[in-house]
């Protein structure tokens, strides 16, 4: 007689409800339970996600269980990732992507974690010991999606099986999965890197996609016998700044010859025009010329993003791994972006519930966001903590209050069991079963589907 699998046993109902989804990958239900463990320390607010520190979130008794989970479980990472990027299609749905290309590099000691060798680490600026991924992400309505790291794997070490690929030519492939996906491809933003590859610009022509990159302010263009470079005046535009007032900037149009279907700008990053030596960076783009106004505000759009994304994965841990194999930290990697997915579709879910408020009192300009907040998310916004904005970072820190309570009752479960006193778990197990009545962001569609 086969006996019954068990139930796993709960965290958060936000979070058991987002990772049912992807239930069916682990055979176990211990390694099921230890990918919601994750997911639930990776959304906390401790500021070195290692594994002893997330087992104690998570009220367990040592973190041998998660790094047997990351390490030998038997459970197929790919799997993992085709159910995240099934999930990001179906929340996205029709509307189009801004889609990223950028890398994360992070240092680290020694030469035991693989892939890890003397490289230029972005982050940095610089050159030091440590390991690089290349990433791509979709930005949608100001929100933004994790969709597909590979890691950067340097001639030096290489190991066996491995083919040595550019980071151009992983950009390359990661393109061309995304648009496989099925997801509309607004627009391609990159940097230099891959500005100046042409593997990565035959693709994008290829693919009909339309691109602004980064290039060198000795970017090579052929020309005609006779011809000359020229440069139109400079023309002034207000620069959209994260938490700062909006700036006067500066973009001219570099022709070389006759103006072409690939166009180039020189943008200055300071107040002025006609900035000097690295005042200064350059773009091109297959964008409409009267468009022209738009390309700095967009490709900016793009400094910001790779500024929020970076901030992004070093609040869920994504350099916290004390792992040496790289099969054990593309887990890592990949819970990181099933945790990023959450917290985007709940910044999501803020961003459409106060579209709605907002189209519902229309015909009542006094009416503010605090009554949207009252209705919609009910006694939960009124903690003192709670942020009424709607970008990822407000709905992470809100997430954070949800679960605070569950992971106070673990902290403090030590001492409670020491002194008993009356009430006080029974106390703490109904917050917690309040905070389980969160609405988080449904996710009706079933796997199946």
């Amino acid at each position: 007689m086969v006996t019954p699998r068990r139930q796993a046993v709960s965290t958060v109902a936000f979070i058991d409800n987002y990772c049912q989804h992807y239930c069916s990958v682990f055979e176990d239900v211990r390694h099921f339970e230890a990918f919601k463990f994750l997911h639930l320390g990776m959304l906390s607010e401790i500021s070195r996600k290692s594994l002893p520190l997330i087992a104690k979130t998570a009220g367990l008794k040592d973190s041998q269980t998660l790094h047997h989970f990351l390490r030998d479980a038997l459970w197929d990472v790919k799997k993992i990732k085709e159910i995240r990027l099934w999930l990001t299609k179906m929340f996205i749905g029709e509307r189009e992507i801004i889609l990223c290309i950028d890398e994360t590099g992070d240092q680290k000691k020694g030469k035991s974690t693989d892939y890890v060798t003397r490289q230029y680490i972005g982050n940095l600026g610089k050159t030091e010991n440590g390991i690089v991924s290349v990433n791509a992400y979709g930005v949608v309505d100001g929100i933004t999606y994790p969709l597909t790291f590979q890691i950067f794997k340097p001639k030096n070490r290489l190991q066996a099986g491995d083919k040595y690929k550019t980071k151009p030519q992983i950009a390359v492939e990661m393109i061309q999965e995304i648009q496989e996906m099925g997801l509309k491809i607004k627009l391609v933003l990159a940097d230099s890197l891959y500005g100046e590859s042409g593997d990565v610009i035959r693709v994008l022509e290829k693919l009909n996609l339309e691109f602004i990159v980064a290039i060198r302010s000795n970017h090579g263009v052929l020309m005609p016998p006779g011809s000359r470079k020229r440069y139109n005046s400079w023309k002034a535009y207000e620069q959209k700044l994260s938490h700062r007032q909006t700036e006067t900037r500066y973009l001219r149009e570099i022709i070389f010859g006759q103006r072409r279907r690939l166009r180039y700008y020189q943008i200055s990053k300071s107040n002025v025009p006609d900035p000097t030596g690295d005042e200064s960076w350059y773009v091109m783009t297959n964008l409409s010329v009267d468009l022209q106004l738009n390309v700095a505000q967009l490709y900016s759009l793009r400094n910001w993003i790779e500024y929020g994304f970076k901030q992004v994965k070093n609040e869920l841990g994504w350099a916290d791994f004390r792992l040496t194999d790289y099969e054990s930290i593309e887990r890592w990697w990949e819970i990181i972006f099933s945790a990023y997915l959450l917290v985007s579709i709940q910044a999501t879910y803020f961003q459409v519930e106060a579209e709605k408020f907002a189209n519902q009192n229309l015909s009542n300009p006094s009416s503010d966001y605090s009554s949207f907040r009252d209705s919609s998310i009910s006694q939960f916004s009124q903690h003192r903590q709670w942020e009424d904005g709607i970008t990822w970072k407000s709905s992470l820190n809100n997430l954070r209050l949800i679960i605070q309570p569950y992971i106070f009752y673990h902290l403090l479960l030590p001492w409670l069991d020491v002194f008993n006193i009356p009430g006080m778990k029974r106390c703490f197990l109904k917050l917690i079963e309040l905070m389980n009545d969160f609405r988080a962001s449904p996710i009706r569609f079933s796997i199946a589907s």
